[in-house]
């Protein structure tokens, strides 16, 4: 009778053992959930994922060991049960998951594309100031800082100012199509950012115009499981303070997250370049069911900074940082909302809705449109101008996947809506003896005054399907059809006296890719890519008495690979391209000092990039990312002088950024970083008659975090070089823009959880 109940207890005490275990699996750095984990159970067939809000139930007995992996975290044994599971990022490594090179979540090593991710572990230990502080850690990618968050890019392009690069806040273009500024990014609030993702090379088959020499997605943060918070405050020695806050938290079926930060410059080592701004997003994600999510998120963004100028040669070898500007500037508000709709059919169909709006406005006296008077030394001339829209827009995509050759369609339709204005009015400036731009007056002359409805409809497909073992072809294509409705408020005599009409312009951009995986974290890939740039409004109509600019047009050819290696403690990835111009717009100096844009003709780009990353040691990261490219002109004549076979302006071959890191394990909490950037030597003119001999950077970085609190200290250009972030040449003038001195960054942070 006693082994009876002794048998009977143990059937009960198993039952009770043996039972569904639930939990939750988060990113261990941002508190986000994750969705699609594999939670498997060792020595067992037992397993599962996790939903879409991190969700997974397995059964099993409390004490059993599972075994729980994602696509680029480092991968856990924990003991049942394990309520929430933290997840940390893996740090070298080659395979993870990407969205903007499909505009859904992809494998990198399934992308025929070259396509860098910015982590937020790289992220949190820059502590960025401005972005470019991040995007240049990337191959190819030179972002050129003109202080107080101002820049301008290059993407396997020269250094320049055209609408050849596509800026996106989770996958949505920031500004509208045909209004592109070149510094779009002021109005990209940094706090809110999870990662950024970087497609070097033509993106117009799924993005549309302007994506040309790449497109940059700014990834922002969702909603933790969990209340977290951040704050954080931080001063340099050149007089920048800034604070920064985040909080997050989910409720039930709803998340929030919130983060904005406040930035402030002031007695700088230049005079007249003080600016401060003000950033804020707000993010609510609604998990409706286990198949539908809703995202809404709203960012404003309120700006403003003097401007400052080029130096000239005395000024600039000569370590003179006065600003010849003394009263020129810029204000930039913008606001952006998209309420997002996200339905999984089923296991093979799902679909995405999304509504947009925009507005922005840039009121600014600029430096660039002061130009001397030819008959009084010391009068000038100038304007106080606002280029400014409103967007209203619908983005609608499917996905559907077929059990066959595991091929795929993405197919989708987009509509964008943007009634624009720009108005100029012509200011009188006065001169100093020395040169000094000192005073202005606001006169009744209008110079400009115009309003365009800018219309982009477009639709886009994007197949994909294996035709072997580890091989896969991608094929995309997309039409565009710009719209611009002009109407001139201003008489055919005015500075900008363009008769009202409407033009449009429309392209066929397709896109063919092959990836091939050879296995063993090895493999190769090649592209074939179009991407097209119709003439920005400003170039098109602003200065024109007859609007005669062309579309243009680039055929981008593309092979590359990616290489693990030392167990997967390192990776490597190249890229091979030669990308053809036609069309490209440039920008010709004339004799009054203002520019006149014109269409260049033919040019070729062609380049190699690299990134190498390798962990010998969980305690030291080594990166390694550049270039070598060049950019020339194959037919474009200027007054009668043909530049055929020249290099383009602004073109360094050599662009290369190495950083090591160093977090030592008797040591928690602290790291130490150096980074090296290196542009080489370019030519300052189209004439190649002057050259710019480039520079070296290094940056210093050191962190301690304890507990909940964190404290920084970032050294910039340690070694106090005297560099430009860009200089120019031309008929009339030398231009060199100041780079930032040594500067000293003291920064303190809270964390709640």
């Amino acid at each position: 009778m006693k082994y009876l109940l002794a048998i009977i207890a143990g059937v009960l005490l198993s039952l009770h053992s043996y039972a569904q275990v639930q939990g939750s699996v988060i990113d261990a750095q941002t508190g986000e959930v994750l969705s699609g984990v594999n939670i498997q159970l060792l020595h067992h067939s037992k397993g599962c994922k996790t939903d879409a809000q991190g969700r997974y139930t397995i059964t099993g007995n409390s004490g059993d060991t599972v075994q729980v992996s994602y696509v680029g975290y480092q991968s856990q044994k924990i003991a049942l049960p394990a309520g929430i599971i933290s997840l940390h990022p893996s740090p070298a490594s080659l395979n993870e998951f990407v969205v903007t090179s499909s505009r859904d979540k992809q494998l990198r090593t399934d992308a025929p594309i070259a396509i860098s991710r910015i982590s937020t572990q790289e992220m949190r230990d820059t502590k960025a100031t401005t972005l470019d502080q991040l995007l240049n850690k990337v191959s190819g990618v030179y972002m050129v800082p003109l202080q107080n968050e101002q820049h301008t890019m290059a993407i396997r392009q020269p250094i320049g100012y055209k609408s050849l690069f596509l800026y996106l806040e989770d996958g949505i273009p920031i500004r509208t199509t045909g209004d592109f500024n070149h510094n779009a990014l002021i109005e990209i609030n940094m706090a809110a950012l999870r990662t950024i993702e970087v497609v070097r090379g033509p993106a117009s088959s799924l993005y549309g115009s302007e994506a040309v020499g790449g497109a940059v997605n700014f990834i922002t943060a969702a909603p933790s499981l969990n209340p977290t918070g951040r704050v954080q405050a931080e001063i340099t020695d050149r007089g920048y303070k800034r604070a920064d806050f985040n909080v997050s938290n989910t409720f039930n079926k709803v998340g929030l997250t919130m983060g904005g930060y406040y930035a402030n410059q002031s007695h700088g080592y230049m005079d007249h370049s003080d600016y401060h701004k003000f950033a804020f997003t707000l993010r609510g994600d609604y998990q409706i069911s286990e198949h539908t999510k809703w995202i809404n998120s709203a960012t404003l963004i309120d700006y403003y900074t003097d401007q400052i100028g080029g130096l000239d040669s005395a000024h600039f070898f000569g370590k003179n940082y006065t600003n010849f500007q003394t009263f020129s500037y810029r204000k930039v508000n913008a606001f952006r909302y998209r309420s997002t709709v996200e339905h999984d059919w089923n296991d093979l169909n799902h679909t995405t809705f999304t509504a947009f709006f925009r507005s922005s406005s840039i009121k600014q006296n600029p430096f660039y449109y002061i130009t001397d008077s030819k008959t009084d030394a010391l009068k000038a001339s100038g304007q106080i101008n606002n280029d400014s829209f409103k967007s209203y827009g619908l983005i609608v995509q499917h996905k559907k996947e077929f059990a066959w050759q595991d091929a795929s369609i993405i197919a989708g339709v987009s509509m964008d809506y943007s009634p624009a204005g720009y108005i100029a009015n012509y200011i009188d400036v006065d001169k100093n003896a020395a040169g000094y731009y000192i005073h202005y007056t606001r006169t009744d002359s209008v110079l400009t005054n115009y309003n365009v409805k800018l219309l982009n409809t477009a639709a886009y497909v994007q197949g994909t399907m294996s035709l072997a073992h580890g091989l896969k072809l991608v094929a995309a294509v997309r039409y565009d059809r710009m719209d611009y409705n002009f109407e001139n408020h201003l008489s055919a005599t005015s500075y900008t006296g363009a008769a009202s009409e409407k033009n449009n312009f429309n392209a066929f951009t397709p896109k063919l890719g092959l990836t091939y995986d050879l296995g063993h974290s090895r493999g190769v890939y090649a592209n074939y890519s179009v991407g097209f740039a119709p003439p920005n409004i400003t170039e098109l109509y602003t200065g024109v008495k007859v609007p005669t600019l062309k579309p243009a047009t680039y055929n981008n050819y593309e092979v590359g690979g990616w290489l693990g290696f030392a167990k997967d403690k390192g990776y490597v990835d190249v890229s091979v391209y030669e990308m053809k111009g036609t069309n490209e717009i440039v920008s010709v100096r004339q004799s009054d000092g203002t520019y006149l844009n014109q269409n260049a003709g033919h040019t070729t780009h062609r380049g190699v990039e690299w990134n190498v990353r390798y962990a010998p040691v969980t305690s030291i990261q080594l990166r390694v990312s550049g270039q070598y490219a060049d950019h020339f002109f194959n037919n474009y004549t200027e007054k009668g002088v043909s530049y055929a076979g020249n290099q383009m302006n602004g073109a360094p071959h050599v662009i290369t950024n190495c950083e090591v890191t160093f977090k030592p394990a008797f040591f928690k909490g602290f790291r130490l970083g150096a980074e090296w950037q290196h542009i080489s030597k370019y030519f300052m003119d189209p004439k190649n008659t002057k050259i710019y001999n480039g520079y070296d950077l290094l940056n210093i970085r050191t962190g301690y975090a304890w507990k909940s609190f964190e404290c920084w200290i970032n050294c910039r250009n340690a070694a106090d070089v005297v560099y430009a972030t860009t200089a120019e040449k031309t008929a009339y003038s030398t231009s060199y823009y100041p780079g930032q001195k040594r500067t000293f960054d003291f920064g303190v942070a809270y964390i709640f959880k």
